[in-house]
């Protein structure tokens, strides 16, 4: 089998099916093959891209040199009584690992059900929802260094995780590979269900399957299918504002969701300002609000990703006139 291919159409590799031809691909199932990738990035000086299951990128219609994608996806666990820590390859897919150990009855995990992608990818935007984010389960990170090859692990506050962030986004970015996360799990029950509606969907003793569950129907109601309907999940982060900001805003809006934060600041909904505005179901083109969760923009096709960019510059620059609040967009732009 051929380490890797030429010419390679990656417009399904990424659920917004932004249309994108890579000059080389490669899926390595082991580390070994991984290795011998890199050696062959490194002797042929190619740019190298990262990528797991395509749901939080905004790839361009041609990408240059590499684009690899682990796709190691064993896992396993070590108990310490009513403990354990969960090593999970890169490839393994996030959704499938969540509901398989909530099956089994392990707490840590169960809130982030149903996010698209791999378990590789879910470090770099410290994945979270419903109260609930990555670093509240992960213990470390195995990287592979792409100049050299060599293995380390990173302990979790060397991962440097923040809203939607991490160290893989700023200074270790384009310089390793995950590929492996240890995840801590445990059998004591410590529901987490003061988020959104899940105490009214979970009835009776909560355990990890029925609050996971719930959180699927929830998702499900709110958010399109991304094999249905094209998109990337959340494409705005939900902006952090200083205290005084979020105080004015809610002096002219009290219905105005806002969470309070360390360092006197407060977690505004980005979702409410966009709707706010109108422009929740709106479409340009080939791109559109969605009709449930104005969070999210989809693609009906036929699009690209200058387009998708300007469309959503658009809606930022409609909630900045409004509230004076500043949207980041949440997917990578390769």
């Amino acid at each position: 089998m051929a380490l890797f291919e030429r010419e390679v159409d990656l417009t399904g590799a990424n659920t917004l099916r932004l249309p994108c031809v890579a000059d080389f691909a490669a899926r390595p199932k082991t580390v070994n093959e991984l290795r011998r990738v890199l050696e062959v990035c490194r002797a042929d000086r190619l740019p190298i891209t990262l990528l797991g299951g395509g749901s939080n990128v905004l790839l361009p219609e041609r990408l240059a040199g590499m684009a690899i994608t682990p796709a190691f996806d064993q896992w396993w666990i070590e108990r310490r009584g009513s403990e354990a820590t969960a090593l999970v390859g890169a490839g393994a897919n996030w959704h499938e690992l969540v509901m398989t150990l909530a099956e089994r009855g392990w707490w840590g995990l169960e809130n982030l059900a149903l996010i698209p992608g791999s378990c590789g990818a879910a470090p770099v935007q410290n994945i979270g929802a419903y109260g609930v984010e990555l670093g509240d389960a992960l213990e470390g990170v195995q990287v592979m260094e792409l100049a050299t090859g060599g293995v380390r692990w990173l302990a979790r506050d060397e991962c440097e995780l923040g809203y939607r962030d991490s160290v893989f986004k700023r200074a270790l970015a384009g310089r390793v590979v995950i590929l492996r996360l240890a995840l801590r799990l445990s059998r004591q029950a410590a529901p987490r269900l003061d988020y959104g509606d899940l105490a009214r969907r979970v009835t009776g003793t909560p355990t990890p399957l029925a609050v996971a569950e719930a959180v699927c129907s929830t998702r499900r109601e709110k958010l399109p299918d991304p094999r249905e309907l094209a998109n990337a999940g959340s494409f705005f982060k939900n902006p952090v504002v200083e205290r005084a900001t979020a105080e004015a805003l809610l002096a002219r809006y009290p219905d105005m969701p806002c969470f309070a934060q360390p360092g006197e600041r407060c977690k505004l909904a980005a979702g409410w300002l966009i709707d706010r505005c109108g422009l929740k179901g709106t479409r340009r083109g080939a791109f559109g609000v969605h009709e449930r969760q104005a969070l999210v923009l989809v693609h009906f096709g036929g699009g690209t990703r200058e387009a998708l960019l300007d469309f959503a510059h658009g809606i930022a620059d409609t909630v900045q006139a409004r509230f004076g609040v500043h949207l980041e967009p949440e997917p990578r732009c390769v």
